[in-house]
């Protein structure tokens, strides 16, 4: 079973479920099938900045609509914990992002959550692009 577990940092009005059901498929399709975590946070401009700072170095003036980070990328040491649990890593979403890119593009926010919450995932199993 893939547990998803999803943290607003503010009221943003993301369906939690669908989050869940979309990123438990798409673990599944991608094969990983055995007891799995992920965690996603859906965020604003400002922590989206602060992370940004923290984990790339940069100047706290590019906003990335996703980041993702495993486990072993935090700062600090993590340690897995002996639960048996495979521990991917966290999805960071920002939500005001989302919605500039979502109008952009015609699409429904909550879409774009979901196409994001998979593009971090591609990463969180290793998957990277140019």
């Amino acid at each position: 079973m893939i547990r998803v577990n999803v943290k607003k940092q503010s009221n943003y009005p993301s369906s939690v479920k669908k989050i869940k059901d979309s990123l438990s498929k798409f673990f599944e399709s991608n094969g990983i099938v055995s007891d799995a975590e992920v965690s996603v946070a859906i965020v604003g401009k400002e922590k989206m900045q602060e992370l940004g700072k923290i984990y790339l170095n940069e100047d706290g003036l590019n906003i990335h609509n996703v980041l993702s980070f495993t486990p072993d990328e935090a700062k600090g040491e993590f340690i897995n914990p002996p639960d048996g649990i495979l521990h991917l890593g966290e999805i960071v979403i920002c939500y005001p992002k989302v919605v500039e890119e979502a109008k952009y593009e015609g699409v429904l926010i909550d879409e774009k959550v979901i196409e994001l919450c998979e593009h971090g995932a591609l990463h969180l199993m290793g998957i990277h692009h140019e």
